[in-house]
């Protein structure tokens, strides 16, 4: 199984980049912008990845993307994941990256974009790889700031493929943002939101009605509310699911007892990602093993959940359907 999964093309729709920054390449960055980190080894920063619940991650996460300062930081960042997620075999990645959390600390959109951008180019040429892009908004900041990043992205609208929202979920509803959302709607730029993580069932159905959201981030909380889940169902709105995240958050206590079967059963629109790979305990091909060791999947369950994110993955048709054939032809 662990081979039939290593070669299977495999496609993420819910990935952080700056989640994907292992300790090794903070290090050598920190070392070469000339920045002290809190940590005296790489052991020790390792082992400082251990989270109570999202926010403890995430005061580590920003602490961890301080690093980042310049246009090669961020192309540095990018190559090293989609290097290492194409040697494992995925095929297509839908990043979200955060404007916000880099302009805070004085680096430009310009210098993210550009680095961002460069090493997209540089994958798709060089590896057998497409790259989506979701400029996502902290959600614990204003809503009139994240509209003012939009604006400022003026130059980059074309290259982004869509809108996102992240961060600290909790007392934070979909409904902050709705100007935000409606104006990336004029732009004809598509729409995502995580939703029910942390934060509850009926944050997802604010997503689905006042957001307009086209993909749930997350999702599993939709299990609490029968109009959730009869919502999601009709739509088949995709739900990009991220077991391993969701353990080490403590959002569920175990992956044996994770709700992923249960969305299965109710016939939701279910793909698997793996969020923050550095940080939870791997990438996509890791969730899968620990999915098919937890769950006692087959391989058919794979190919469906693969199929179910090609389909919705932002890139072109051509490659959607050249990624479709070849689901098709996988032996097992």
């Amino acid at each position: 199984m662990q081979d039939f999964l290593r070669n299977l093309p495999k496609v993420e729709l819910h990935l952080h980049i700056e989640g994907s920054l292992e300790p090794e390449l903070m290090f050598a960055l920190a070392e070469r912008n000339g920045i002290e980190l809190p940590y005296s080894s790489v052991e020790e920063a390792k082992a400082a990845y251990r989270f109570k619940d999202l926010q403890g991650f995430l005061n580590l996460y920003f602490q961890g993307m301080s690093v980042l300062r310049h246009e090669q930081d961020f192309y540095d960042l990018a190559m090293d994941y989609f290097k290492r997620a194409s040697s494992e075999g995925v095929v297509h990645i839908d990043i979200h990256f955060d404007p916000q959390a880099h302009l805070q600390r004085g680096v430009s959109l310009d210098v993210v974009m550009s680095g961002l951008l460069s090493a997209k180019q540089e994958a798709e040429q060089s590896l057998d790889l497409s790259v989506g892009m979701i400029m996502a908004f902290l959600r614990d900041r204003p809503a009139e700031e994240a509209l003012q990043v939009l604006e400022q992205a003026a130059p980059y609208w074309s290259e982004l493929d869509a809108i996102g929202l992240d961060s600290a979920e909790r007392d934070h509803p979909p409904s902050k943002f709705v100007t935000v959302f409606k104006r990336a709607q004029e732009l004809g730029l598509a729409r995502v939101a995580h939703a029910g993580e942390e934060g509850p069932a009926s944050y997802v159905i604010e997503a689905l009605d006042l957001l307009d959201v086209c993909r749930i981030d997350h999702g599993i909380r939709c299990l609490e509310s029968d109009e959730a889940v009869e919502r999601l169902y009709q739509k088949q709105t995709v739900l990009t699911v991220c077991p391993l995240s969701n353990v080490s958050l403590n959002v569920v206590d175990s992956l044996t007892h994770h709700p992923l079967p249960a969305l299965l059963d109710k016939g939701l629109n279910v793909t698997i990602s793996s969020d923050d790979p550095a940080y939870f305990g791997g990438g996509l091909l890791a969730n899968h093993i620990a999915c098919a060791q937890s769950f006692g999947w087959d391989e058919e369950a794979f190919l469906i959940l693969n199929r179910n994110a090609i389909k919705e993955a932002f890139t072109t048709e051509p490659r959607r359907q050249e990624l479709l054939a070849r689901l098709d032809v996988v032996k097992y």
